[in-house]
C-alpha cells in the first residue's frame, strides 16, 4: 500500500503504477461533468480557475446530502467517463491526478501517457467508507450547482487503486480489483 499526500510531490505521483493500492491524505477536490465543463469554460476564455491543478487532484464523486452531525453523506464515486470529453484539456492545463469510477476514452488515457497523468480507481459500493475518510468539506466554486458544485475535501487514508499510472500503462483487469480491499483498512 503507497501513500499520497495532497498536495502531492511530483515524484510520489511518478512513482505509482498501475496495480498499486493508495491511500490518500490531505486536500482533494470534487468536481464531476458540470464543474468540468466550467473549468473548460473559463481555459476558453482566459480566466482564472478557482484553484490551481498544480499538486492537486479531483475527485468524481456522486453528491449525497451530510446527515444532520456530519461533515458529509455517502461520498462514494460516480462513472469517470462523463468527465472524458473536458479530462484530456485540463490534464494539458496540469490536472495530473482523476479519482473515480470505470473505465476511460482513449484520449484520457493518451493524455495520460503524453502529460503523466494518473488515473486512480475509487471502489464502487463504498460510499459509506469514503464518508468517514473526510474530516471536512468545503464548497470552492459554483455553488449554484448545488451537491454538484467544486468541494475541497480534506481526507484521510482515503483508499483507491492507480487504473492508469503517469507512463500510460494500464491495470487491465478491474473486475478483478478486491471488492473488499476497500473494507479491509
Amino acid at each position: 500500500m503507497k501513500e499520497l499526500r495532497l498536495p502531492y510531490d511530483e515524484d510520489a505521483l511518478l512513482s505509482l503504477e498501475a496495480g498499486d493500492e493508495v491511500l490518500l491524505y490531505g486536500k482533494l477536490y470534487v468536481g464531476r461533468d458540470q464543474v468540468h465543463k466550467r473549468l473548460a469554460e473559463a481555459i476558453a476564455k482566459g480566466e482564472k480557475l478557482p484553484f490551481s491543478f498544480t499538486g492537486q487532484g479531483i475527485y468524481y464523486m456522486g453528491p449525497s446530502p451530510a446527515p444532520e452531525g456530519c461533515v458529509i453523506g455517502a461520498a462514494g464515486p460516480t462513472t469517470s467517463a462523463r468527465m472524458d470529453p473536458y479530462s484530456p484539456l485540463l490534464i494539458e492545463r496540469g490536472l495530473r491526478l482523476m479519482v473515480g469510477k470505470g473505465p476511460r476514452s482513449a484520449e484520457v488515457s493518451e493524455a495520460c501517457r503524453k502529460w503523466h497523468a494518473v488515473y486512480l480507481y475509487a471502489y464502487g459500493g463504498c460510499g459509506a467508507l469514503y464518508s468517514q475518510c473526510i474530516l471536512s468539506s468545503r464548497v470552492v466554486a459554483f455553488p449554484e450547482l448545488g451537491p454538484e458544485a467544486l468541494l475541497e475535501l480534506t481526507v484521510d487514508s482515503f483508499p483507491a487503486f492507480c487504473m492508469i499510472d503517469a507512463s500510460g500503462r494500464h491495470f487491465e483487469k478491474a473486475r478483478d480489483i478486491p471488492f473488499d480491499a476497500c473494507f479491509s483498512l
